[in-house]
């Protein structure tokens, strides 16, 4: 609104409200701030500021922007504002109340925030610098004693956000060993885990892991302590029970790590540097809590990751339990129903044999040539489809083989043949059919399960194929393996759909049309028979199915 561009010029940044809490305004230096604003509401949730209210169950009153619209007077506060990366900044927020609007101003104050923080901190440490010289006449020993207590916190800091920030195990503590070992000048430091009354050691730092024993035990005197919650402290020649000696004596810190009321493990830090450890033994038993808290949080994580794990092994093994009971239910169904149709057509297909037969012996009384050519030529025609009928009858029956249950030794090239002869109809003066059929032997299969897959795939190339076109199939064998190539020259899959076509469910055909579970069941099948199955295809000039199987 340009009776705001008044504001523009403001080094601060200026957002303007009006009594229906819309933004109708914000200059430069808010836009340039707060990048990411995107609400009013959103961005007051990030906002917060010193403030003790007696309602706490309204979430608004901790917003210092809330009480900014709601105050009927001019309002000021000091406010922290969390970024979306998890900064955190300070302003000074001024609203002003203007007719219908409310001109809210931020002052950045970040950094003389955390100089005010320096400055009350080091105000506290002069405190204590001034206590320490009452109580101690050796200032240097106190000053030395401080920086060096300083820097022991900052690397417990350190080693605190470490864990915090990880849930991977070995990481948390091999950043834990690390920070240890320097803070005590340990040549070795590693965490045990604690099984049946021994320590199994998991992660070491500062020798290789390939050194490490499987586990190991405690003398009766530690055991106790480390039982007690208590810190370990000694000077030992041996590192644990059965070890092999140290030339000198080594300086032995055990911490023991807890959960509720269960020994976790311990970690241990090897010195040859012997000390006090008086300061340090809370600082130790603080990072013993911290640990335990992370071992256990990480330990969780991985468990809800292995579950995750077999619940995915679980629903991949019932999706292909589920292709399998489709695929037997529907076989059977195909067997009672080719059973009854064999049935139902054996017994006109009889009576048509058995009167061709009379025909045949009646021709021969008959004087009349030209009826009799005529009789002879329809008995002929008849015979040719009684043979045909019959052929198509046994081809379903071998085709579907329930009571082949048992691998036999089997002619692929035969099957092939059997295959196309049931899907004639789908390749009768369209399809061009080229066999490139090779020399190959016997194999062991299940041969109804092969030429299920053989007639899904067939019939997939014939409905790619839009008008005329051709499938070439190619049979081979090497001392391993025997080869089946199915190529067609129809539309083609789409490259980013290649690796989806052999999953459950997945289908290019449409709503309605296709079930998705064609190729999925050829995939399971061609697996049952120790093989593969590939896709080689391009759109617009054809597919090729490469099945391989071994011998």
């Amino acid at each position: 609104m340009k009776k705001f561009d008044f504001f523009r010029q403001f080094r601060d940044a200026v957002i303007i409200i009006n009594k229906k809490n819309e933004v109708v305004f914000r200059n430069h230096t808010f836009k340039r701030w707060f990048k990411n604003f995107d609400n009013l509401k959103k961005f007051s949730h990030n906002t917060n500021f010193d403030i003790c209210p007696l309602d706490s169950e309204n979430v608004e009153i901790y917003s210092p922007i809330y009480h900014a619209l709601i105050s009927k007077e001019d309002f000021f506060a000091r406010i922290s504002f969390q970024s979306e990366l998890n900064q955190i900044f300070y302003y000074d927020l001024q609203a002003i109340k203007k007719g219908n609007y409310t001109i809210i101003f931020f002052t950045d104050v970040s950094a003389q925030n955390s100089l005010e923080n320096i400055y009350k901190q080091n105000d506290n440490l002069r405190k204590q610098i001034e206590i320490l010289k009452e109580e101690n006449e050796d200032l240097q020993k106190i000053k030395q004693k401080a920086q060096s207590q300083a820097v022991r916190i900052a690397l417990i800091n350190k080693v605190s956000n470490n864990i915090r920030e990880s849930i991977d195990l070995s990481q948390i503590l091999q950043s834990a060993l690390k920070e240890l070992s320097i803070m005590f000048n340990a040549f070795k430091a590693y965490y045990a885990k604690f099984e049946k009354e021994s320590y199994i050691i998991q992660e070491v730092f500062g020798e290789k892991k390939s050194k490490m024993p499987l586990n190991i035990k405690f003398d009766t005197q530690t055991s106790e302590t480390i039982a007690r919650r208590e810190i370990s402290v000694s000077n030992t020649l041996t590192e644990y029970m059965s070890a092999k000696a140290f030339k000198q004596p080594v300086f032995r810190v055990i911490i023991p790590v807890h959960h509720l009321q269960n020994l976790m493990g311990v970690i241990v830090l090897l010195s040859y540097r012997t000390r006090d450890l008086n300061e340090e033994l809370e600082i130790l038993e603080a990072i013993s809590t911290q640990l335990s808290n992370a071992i256990t949080r990480a330990e969780l994580y991985n468990k809800n990751v292995q579950t995750v794990k077999e619940l995915k092994s679980t629903l991949k093994e019932l999706k292909e339990t589920q292709i399998q009971l489709i695929n037997s239910e529907k076989m059977a169904s195909l067997g009672q129903l080719v059973a009854g149709v064999a049935h139902e057509i054996n017994t006109p297909v009889a009576s048509i044999k058995s009167n061709n037969a009379i025909v045949s012996k009646l021709l021969s009384s008959i004087s009349d040539e030209e009826l009799k050519g005529m009789l002879s030529d329809i008995n002929e025609i008849d015979k040719e489809a009684v043979n045909r009928i019959s052929n198509i009858v046994t081809s379903l029956k071998k085709y579907v083989r329930l009571d082949e249950a048992e691998l036999q030794e089997t002619d692929i090239n035969k099957e092939l043949d059997l295959t196309l002869e049931l899907i004639r109809h789908e390749t009768k003066n369209r399809i061009e059919i080229i066999k490139n059929y090779g020399e190959i032997p016997l194999i062991k299969c299940y041969p109804n399960l092969l030429n299920q897959a053989f007639t899904n795939i067939l019939v997939n190339a014939c409905q790619a194929i839009e008008g005329k076109g051709t499938i070439t199939i190619t049979t081979d064998f090497n001392t391993e393996k025997l080869f089946v190539k199915i190529k067609d020259t129809g539309k083609g899959i789409p490259k980013k759909l290649q690796n989806k076509i052999f999953s459950a469910g997945f289908t290019t055909k449409g709503i309605g049309v296709g079930t998705g579970l064609g190729l999925a069941i050829c995939s399971k099948i061609i697996e049952k028979h120790k093989g593969e199955i590939i896709v080689n295809s391009e759109e617009n000039v054809g597919s090729e199915f490469i099945i391989t199987i071994r011998r």
